[in-house]
């Protein structure tokens, strides 16, 4: 699975020198095409003819792409090398976003978001690049640059549609900008230098394919169930083939060889536990970001509440602190596990989170206050990442390490398009009656941050009392920000780290 083979000697080569610029490139790119649709999805809307449910499916079929090709990439990149995969990443992210620059079709704009889905393969296949290239004392800051870069690229995203549509401008400038960017990541990647596989075996598409429909059939009655009636007979059948499909997933990974999740993972209490962390971690991320951009760009003399604000404002002034900041909160997550364990890191995550929630529930009737409850969320957010890959580790075998990181990344991919989901039934539903546009009671929002706050709360209830107690890490801070890292990236952590993880 992805990781499976984590042991790569430096080979020095003179092409070798581009492995950290292209690297953080393509990673900064990954987040930004994550970002760029988050604050345009009601200009989408408009422009298209939609409603706002079928709108946000630009974002949720991202997402769930993502969640079944990511660990499918990683596994190409072992198996075929990552260049080559690399580059057939790129061209087809470059295919979607020229595909999304021209189109004016939902449909054919929904199948170029899964095309660039497949960008969320460039930060595994970048850190295993990074394991090929650099030298031991080099890798450690290079991986944790890299990984700064998704919060860099997030905070560009964000800005860059804030610039773009600062005067009405047309979303498809967006994709464009997007295409240009691929082709630039194409022309890096290309001077990257040749490795062969690392791997051998054989990709699980019968899993992946079982995986992809099963959270399809999930999430779609989840988003328009406010349409088709929540007693419909479409929703109850959707989420009843949801359950037949994913048992039938179970069933068959259970008889592969190689299989996209092993059953371990589903099962051994420590495990689920973390997996439901990443859920919860990766609902609070994208929740946060669309309960947000709706609110503040909600009409106040219409509704007695929001901002009126532009997609700059709503991009720059309230989304950006938060994402940004990522490039220090991040680092200190890791610093976090390495002295206080990965178990209470978690939890100070949950306490977090639930503060930011909670404090928006009460009070967001001012810009500081949107803001400072962001920052907050999103603080709690890479906390919780940081933790994950530690405690991940602390109870699996060194063999699987890469499997449960890339188990746990698909659990928070799951995670943020459910967010996604959640927060457009609830701004879809109890319409304010005779508003000359469909826009929601204030209420439906406070419902969002409470929600939030009691899965934070419940969150850090589940942590405290049903994972054993944290063992001293002995970890460096460096150390700790590199298995942060390879966690992140769904990799295997190198045997090294687990030695020292599990020392007393």
């Amino acid at each position: 699975m992805l990781g499976s083979g984590s042991s790569f000697g430096f080979m020095p080569s003179q092409s070798s020198r581009m492995a950290l610029p292209v690297s953080c490139y393509v990673v900064l790119l990954v987040s930004a095409l994550q970002t760029l649709v988050v604050p345009v999805v009601s200009n989408i809307q408009a422009d298209l003819g939609v409603s706002a449910t079928s709108a946000s499916w630009v974002v949720t079929a991202n997402l769930l792409a993502a969640a079944v090709l990511t660990p499918m990439l990683g596994r190409l990149g072992d198996l075929y090398g990552r260049r080559p995969v690399m580059l057939g990443v790129l061209l087809i992210v470059l295919a979607g976003s020229v595909l999304a620059a021209t189109t004016s079709s939902l449909a054919l704009l929904l199948v170029a978001r899964v095309a660039q889905a497949a960008s969320f393969g460039l930060f595994p296949l970048s850190i295993g690049v990074l394991r090929e290239e650099l030298p031991p004392r080099r890798l450690t800051g290079a991986m944790a640059t890299v990984s700064g870069m998704l919060a860099v690229g997030a905070g560009l995203g964000l800005t860059v549609t804030g610039l773009l549509m600062a005067h009405g401008g047309d979303y498809h400038q967006l994709f464009w900008l997007a295409t240009a960017l691929s082709v630039i990541g194409v022309a890096g990647v290309w001077t990257l230098p040749r490795r062969a596989a690392v791997a051998t075996g054989r990709l699980d598409w019968i899993g992946a394919g079982l995986l992809g429909l099963g959270l399809v059939l999930l999430l779609m009655p989840l988003e328009e169930g406010n349409s088709w009636g929540w007693g419909s007979a479409r929703v109850l059948g959707s989420l009843a083939a949801a359950v037949l499909v994913l048992i039938v997933f179970v069933l068959a990974e259970r008889r592969i060889r190689q299989p996209l999740v092993t059953m371990r993972m589903l099962t051994h209490r420590p495990l689920v536990i973390a997996n439901l962390a990443g859920l919860f971690l990766g609902f609070s991320m994208f929740a946060i970001f669309l309960a947000v951009s709706y609110l503040v760009q909600t009409p106040p003399a219409i509704t007695g509440y929001g901002f009126g604000s532009t997609v700059l404002a709503a991009s720059v002034v309230y989304l950006l602190p938060g994402t940004a900041a990522g490039v220090v909160t991040a680092p200190l997550g890791g610093r976090l596990v390495g002295r206080f364990g990965p178990k209470n890191t978690l939890i100070t995550a949950a306490v977090l989170a639930f503060a930011g929630f909670g404090m928006l529930v009460v009070r967001h009737a001012a810009t500081w206050e949107i803001i400072v409850g962001a920052f907050v969320v999103n603080t709690a957010v890479m906390f919780g990442y940081a933790a994950l890959p530690a405690l991940l580790i602390a109870h699996v075998s060194p063999a699987e390490t890469g499997i449960a990181n890339s188990v746990n990344s698909i659990a928070r991919s799951i995670g943020m398009s459910l967010g996604t989901a959640f927060v457009v039934t609830m701004v879809t539903r109890n319409l304010i009656p005779g508003a000359p546009v469909p826009l929601p009671h204030e209420s439906q929002y406070t419902a969002v941050f409470a929600t939030g706050a009691v899965l934070a709360l419940l969150a850090g209830i589940l942590v405290a009392w049903a994972l054993p107690r944290s063992r001293p890490t002995h970890l460096s801070t460096l150390e700790a920000e590199e298995e942060e890292v390879f966690g992140a990236a769904g990799l295997a952590v190198p045997a090294e780290l687990i030695a020292k993880q599990g020392a007393r």
